[in-house]
């Protein structure tokens, strides 16, 4: 039986992690829960798994606890949920507050399955340095990292030529440059393959998500960015591939589901029986592969080429992009805004080291604000 701590658990990867959990009550235990501000869903999930410990971002109001739960309330409070019972820690935050649950479950000995790709772009270095030196793994929950490392046979340091990342192409990949000024965000969130939270759900329009996986690459697998390529592939059937020395490629398929990721991060190296959708190799039709449109998608080469930079410049990229999307959401700048936020962001940074935490929050800090001032109402 394993036990989870569950940071995260009223977001779409934390209510998927849930329910892989009820259909595998031999395997698995909720001991602890973090929720952000679903208050009611936070409730409904405490009764149901009652764990030793539940926090949330605000105390539920009018609606009814199990009293044999520890509680906490706050901003931060889901630091609370990762107690020394668990065995497996399931990162599902969104954001840069990620990193803070990153580095206090590796703090405290804790195995992870992440969730959370702005943790490894802000901060990939001091996370990967933490896990190596408590002998801690990082397993990736996203699709594509998940297909990545199924096909390195579960093994990080197996050696490859080329990691190849696909994507969809998000809600405007067939639309024209010039209409992305009037898009709005209702539009936005019509992604054509997956059902997700709002902020990835942007962040795969604008391809910044991929870029981002871009970096998470260079982490997980140590390699560099020039072994790392991205096609747009419009099926998401193929999660992502990986190329050998002897020109063989090796890819991870199957109907878009986040179940299939979620229960691996939690078996690996063992699988286990799951009812998700079969392939229907003969009906799936025409598999079709593209390059990214750069021109389209500018904030994809804007982010690869910040965490190239280094320093505090990814975390500048993130923070204003975080920022940024939050505006675009309240439909307060365009589509197109989301670019420029972040441009203005990294010119405007003075390129600080950034080599502990503290600087980190400095360069996020300064992204949101720089946004605040120079694009919000």
């Amino acid at each position: 039986m394993k036990k989870i701590a569950l940071i995260g658990s009223t977001g779409s990867i934390g209510t998927q992690t849930l329910n892989v959990v009820r259909r595998n009550p031999d395997k698995f235990e909720i001991i602890s829960l973090a929720a952000g501000n679903n208050s009611r869903l936070f409730a409904e999930q405490v009764r149901e798994f009652r764990p030793i410990v539940a926090t949330a971002c605000s105390r539920p109001s009018d609606l009814s606890l199990p009293e044999n739960t520890e509680y906490y309330f706050g901003e931060e409070a889901f630091t609370e949920a990762i107690i020394a019972e668990a065995d497996i820690v399931v990162i599902a935050l969104v954001g840069f507050k990620g990193i803070v649950a990153v580095l206090d479950a590796l703090g405290k000995g804790k195995n992870i399955a992440l969730a959370n790709k702005e943790s490894l772009v802000v901060g990939g270095g001091l996370v990967t340095k933490l896990a190596a030196r408590k002998n801690l793994s990082v397993i990736p929950i996203d699709s594509e990292h998940s297909a990545i490392f199924q096909a390195l046979n579960f093994d990080f340091d197996k050696p490859f030529e080329r990691i190849i990342l696909t994507a969809s192409g998000g809600a405007f990949r067939d639309l024209e440059v010039s209409a992305l000024e009037k898009v709005t965000a209702k539009d936005a969130l019509k992604h054509p393959n997956w059902n997700m939270g709002a902020k990835i759900t942007i962040d795969c329009a604008t391809l910044v998500n991929k870029a981002f996986e871009v970096v998470e690459a260079k982490w997980l697998y140590k390699t560099d960015f020039d072994k790392i390529d991205v096609i747009i592939h419009r099926e998401s059937i193929i999660h992502s591939m990986v190329e050998f020395k002897d020109g063989s490629v090796m890819a991870q398929m199957s109907y878009p589901t986040m179940e299939l990721p979620i229960a691996l991060a939690l078996t690996y190296p063992e699988r286990i029986k799951s009812d998700i959708k079969r392939l229907d190799f003969a009906g799936i039709g025409k598999l079709t592969f593209s390059e990214p449109d750069r021109k389209k998608f500018p904030c994809f080469d804007l982010v690869v080429s910040a965490a190239k930079s280094g320093g505090g410049y990814p975390a500048v990229a993130n923070g204003a992009n975080e920022a940024a999307v939050r505006l675009f959401l309240k439909n307060q700048i365009p589509f197109t805004g989301i670019y420029a936020a972040i441009s203005g962001a990294l010119n405007a940074y003075n390129g600080e080291a950034c080599d502990d935490y503290e600087s980190l929050v400095r360069a996020d800090a300064f992204a949101s604000e720089f946004v605040g001032k120079h694009f919000g109402v």
